[in-house]
């Protein structure tokens, strides 16, 4: 992770980026335009994009544009704006093909209890950065922790993505950030998956954008150590989540908001 920029700004984590890679002009225009915005803002940016999508709720849903040729293109992304890159990983087998271009192994939160998979991930030295499954209360995530530790790598994130509340909606309950936090691990609040509607009667998942800001704020307030933000030019064009990702027109005003708000927040504890 020696290309995390801002370590000592005291400024939250980001972790920005398109749901999946869709092509390379795509990814490099989203990528130039949050390194402006984080180097100027001095926020800390790990670069997000999934190289390939496995759980979709439709076999006619995007998936991806092939494993290395996405991982490739991540891969040109962190060495070309020199910054960290984080991506999905779907089973054991591909934790140490993602390991080879990308910085950051992400565990989907449906799969964070896979002993396997996290198992793998921990042997490959890299950042494992587990979501929070939306079955499992914020203390269980103790015990994920655990499997990557005890399996030699004290790298680990922990990102809180909402909770089932009934069939087709989420909630995020703020208790958990502080909770997830006695692990010792940096905990991120992802915003954007946080406002999905999943299990819509037509197979597409839809979202609530609008509530992103009003997300962001209070996981700040309650003093989050990373935000995950998932952002496209033009989300109604997306070929994955478009439903609830970030116009990326939106995203420096609402880092410059959370930016404040955190100097604020960090004011009290002084």
């Amino acid at each position: 992770m020696n290309k995390l920029k801002h370590t000592v700004s005291g400024n939250f984590l980001l972790l920005a980026g398109p749901c999946v890679i869709e092509d390379e002009r795509m990814a490099l225009e989203i990528a130039e335009r949050i390194t402006e915005i984080t180097d100027r803002l001095e926020i800390p940016f790990v670069f997000k994009g999934s190289y390939r999508k496995a759980n979709r709720s439709r076999l006619d849903s995007f998936s991806g544009i092939g494993d290395e040729t996405a991982l490739k293109i991540l891969r040109n992304v962190g060495e070309t704006f020199q910054v960290p890159t984080v991506t999905d990983i779907h089973s054991a087998a591909e934790a140490a093909l993602a390991a080879e271009y990308v910085d950051v192994l992400q565990i989907p939160a449906f799969l964070c209890r896979q002993t396997d998979i996290l198992v793998a991930a921990a042997e490959t030295g890299k950042v494992v950065n587990i979501k929070k499954g939306q079955f499992l209360s914020p203390a269980a995530m103790k015990f994920a922790v655990d499997k990557v530790r005890e399996s030699g790598n004290h790298k680990v994130w922990l990102t809180e993505r909402g909770t089932t509340f009934g069939y087709t909606d989420l909630v995020v309950d703020y208790r958990g950030i502080p909770e997830m936090q006695q692990t010792g691990c940096p905990v991120i609040l992802d915003i954007t998956h946080s406002l999905q509607q999943p299990n819509q009667a037509s197979g597409v998942t839809g979202g609530q954008p609008q509530l992103i800001e009003t997300i962001a704020r209070a996981g700040i307030a309650v003093g989050v150590d990373g935000i995950f933000i998932e952002t496209h030019p033009n989300p109604a064009a997306a070929k994955s989540d478009g439903a609830n990702m970030l116009d990326l027109a939106l995203l420096e005003e609402l880092l410059e908001k959370l930016v404040l708000l955190r100097q604020t927040v960090l004011s009290f504890k002084k």
